[in-house]
This record gives structure tokens, C-alpha cells and sequence, in this order.
């Protein structure tokens, strides 16, 4: 039998140290529940970074993917299958959009939304090729690949990565006014996080977003709304620019539209942004392979159909108000929309985070002094209850 000590002592042999996993194997996991090697029992309230809206192997999705297993798998983009179509006009009805490019990675989906807005800039706005600027904020994160770490303002993801990509300018999250001051006539976009998961479940000021809208469209400039985090019901509206009744003109998304089973992204916009590409210009080998439009477009009916983002948000105000009612003088704030929540600490949050899943409870510390409690929106109100046990145990 394979005990978590041998299997992580396998894994750190033979597998380059790219992360600090903490010490805890999964070998099954239903639902919001995780069950070690040796028979452990832990919450799940991570859900891989929001990739597990629906829980794991949510048994309609699971299902879907073992029938398409039966039938193909992969074609390539170099020929059709039976189901993109339909994961194109799934998610075009979600989104309000009528064009979608897919991708697997979020990271690839933020690629392609830049190289979207380049070539935009250059062939419809009009700026000179390899001039286009795009706007970001600091303490984003958007993905690992060389481009998306050229516009990180965090040290320890650049080290010794360079040269990187030019063409970004950065602005303080949340600062209108340095937005306005940053744009001119090379701009083309501004990339921004609806909420920011990796810096700590950071929430804009109020009214930000909408204000980001308007002064991109008096501006002629696209506004590119990352949710691969927050998309899909996980603040309590379908997409967190929903927050502020903003339409971005770029949707990039990813996590939950794989269902928690395949990785599935996508950029989706109209076909007056979209339409700039012509075959061969862009593509990926796995985008849009029929597995992975089979598991998204049950996802998609799923979330609609039960309701996701009003489950997600009753849920969160419950939870919420749970974990405001810990008496820890190490709090120094509890926020976050919906079922993504950050728990602030005055003091470095992991040793908390280690005294969480000796409780049995997985989350994780992320700007070093933030627990990031995200469970799978399918959790129930008695598995919360469940959870605030330990929680209580653990942190307060």
C-alpha cells in the first residue's frame, strides 16, 4: 500500500520543485470531501483554486465525460467534431457574446486575450504595430508564461526570467485615476481581475469597475475581464463584473468550465474583436477537443439550471457571518463575495493554515498573511457547520 510519506517523497525525487504542496494526499474525493491514503478525512476549501465549483466528480459530469470517452476524444483543429458548436453557443449564451476562441490553460486564455487586443489595436484601431500598450494592475496574477509574468509586479515570479515582454504599463489596483493617466493614443486594453484571488481575495473599491468601463469606451480602449478565478458562480453572480453591472469586452475564462473534470478556457468577445484572426494566425491542438466540450457543456447547463451564483451567494453570507464570529486578536479583516472569502491575519497565516488541516480542513495562505477559503459551491449548509468546527478549533 502506498502511504502519503512515500508518495510524497516519490513525488519530491523525481519532480522539479516549481511548488511547496502541502503535505496531503488526495486518493479519493466526492463532493467537498477529500480522503487521504490512510483513510483521513478532510473539507476541501480550496477547490483547486476555484476549479471545483461543482465539488469533485459531480456525478452528471463525470458521466458526461465517461459517454464521450465511448465515442472520440481528440480531433485536432484540423477537423470538426459534433460538440464545439454547441460548447460555442453554451457559453455565448452565458457570456451575452457571440464569439468564442477555445483554449485549455487559463494561462493560455490570458495569452490569447492580449495577442486579441494587439492585433485589434493594430488592424482596427489603428495603432502601429508593436507600439500597443496594455494596461494591468499591480499584485495581478494572470498565469506563468513569459508575457504574463512580464507584467507581474511580484519579485519572486520574474527571478530570472528574463527579458521580458514590453508593451505594459502598471497602475495601482483599484485607482481610477491613474488608469485615466496612464492611457494614451498606443493604448489598446486594460487587463483586470474583477476581484484579485492570488493577492488575497482583494475586492476594488466600489464603483471601480463601472468607472474602468466607461472611461475604456470613451477611450476606445478593451476592457479584458480575467474571471478564470471568479467566473462561474463562485461570487455570487454568474461573472464578478455582474457586481457592478459591467459587460467587459473581453471574457477570459477557464477553472470551472472544465467542470472540475478536463482543463477548458476560453476567450470570448463579439465578432468585431474576435473576427481580427484568420486561420492559421492562432490555434492549439487540444482547444476545443470534443472531451472537453462534452464535460463544459454539461457544466454550463448545470450552473444554470440549479442556480450556482444564488447558491454561492446565500452559502458565502452564511459562511461569512461564521467566520466573523471568531474571537482571534490576529484578525485584522474577513472579506470577499460569494464563496470566495479571505481570512487576513496580522501575522503570517501559515502556521494557521497547519493547524487547519490537522483539523481537517484544506486551505492554503496566499500573500503570506491571507487564508483563502474557497469550498466547491455544491458544499452543503450542515458540511459548513461541519467545517466551522474545526475551523474554530484550528484559528479561533
Amino acid at each position: 500500500m502506498k502511504t502519503s510519506e512515500k508518495i510524497i517523497e516519490k513525488t519530491e525525487k523525481y519532480g522539479a520543485h516549481n511548488y511547496h504542496s502541502k503535505e496531503v494526499v488526495f486518493e479519493y474525493a466526492t463532493g467537498a470531501r477529500v480522503t487521504d491514503p490512510e483513510g483521513r478525512k478532510y473539507f476541501d476549501m480550496l477547490s483547486a483554486y476555484s476549479a471545483l465549483n461543482f465539488g469533485h466528480l459531480h456525478p452528471e459530469i463525470v458521466a458526461a465525460a465517461k459517454e464521450q470517452l465511448d465515442k472520440v476524444t481528440l480531433t485536432s483543429r484540423a477537423f470538426h467534431n459534433e460538440l464545439l458548436c454547441d460548447f460555442y453557443e453554451s457559453l455565448c449564451k452565458l457570456t451575452g457574446k457571440n464569439m468564442v476562441l477555445p483554449m485549455n490553460t487559463g494561462a493560455e486564455a490570458v495569452e490569447t486575450s492580449l495577442k486579441t487586443a494587439r492585433r485589434w489595436g493594430a488592424f482596427v484601431k489603428g495603432v502601429e504595430d508593436g507600439k500597443q500598450e496594455i494596461i494591468v494592475c499591480n499584485n495581478n496574477f494572470h498565469g506563468r508564461t513569459i508575457t504574463v509574468i512580464s507584467m507581474s509586479s511580484d519579485p519572486s515570479c520574474r527571478k530570472g526570467f528574463g527579458p521580458f515582454t514590453p508593451g505594459f504599463v502598471n497602475i495601482d489596483y483599484g485607482n481610477i485615476e491613474q488608469l485615466k493617466a496612464a492611457i494614451t493614443p498606443n493604448t489598446v486594453a486594460f487587463l483586470v481581475e474583477p476581484i484579485q484571488g492570488e493577492a488575497g481575495i482583494i475586492v476594488p473599491p466600489e464603483g471601480f469597475l463601472k468607472a474602468a468601463s466607461e472611461i475604456c469606451k470613451e477611450n476606445n480602449v478593451l476592457l479584458i475581464a480575467d474571471e478564470v478565478q471568479t467566473g462561474f458562480a463562485r461570487t455570487g453572480k454568474m461573472f464578478a463584473c455582474e457586481w457592478e453591472g459591467v459587460e467587459p469586452d473581453i471574457y477570459v475564462l477557464g477553472k470551472a468550465l472544465g467542470g472540475g473534470v478536463m482543463p477548458v478556457s476560453a476567450v470570448v468577445s463579439d465578432s468585431s474583436i474576435l473576427g481580427v484572426y484568420e486561420p492559421g494566425s492562432h490555434g492549439s491542438t487540444f482547444g476545443g477537443n470534443p472531451l472537453a466540450c462534452a464535460v463544459s457543456i454539461k457544466a454550463m447547463e448545470i450552473l444554470v439550471r440549479d442556480n450556482y451564483p444564488k447558491m454561492a451567494l446565500e452559502k458565502g453570507a452564511y459562511f461569512m457571518d461564521k467566520l466573523k464570529e471568531l474571537k482571534n486578536p490576529d484578525i485584522l479583516e474577513i472579506r470577499g463575495r460569494g464563496l470566495l472569502i479571505g481570512v487576513e491575519f496580522k501575522v503570517p497565516a501559515a502556521p494557521y493554515v497547519k493547524a487547519l488541516i490537522a483539523n481537517g480542513v484544506l486551505a492554503k495562505e496566499t500573500h503570506e498573511m491571507t487564508i483563502r477559503f474557497a469550498p466547491p459551491i455544491t458544499i452543503s449548509y450542515e458540511e459548513i457547520d461541519l467545517a466551522m468546527e474545526a475551523i474554530r478549533k484550528a484559528i479561533g
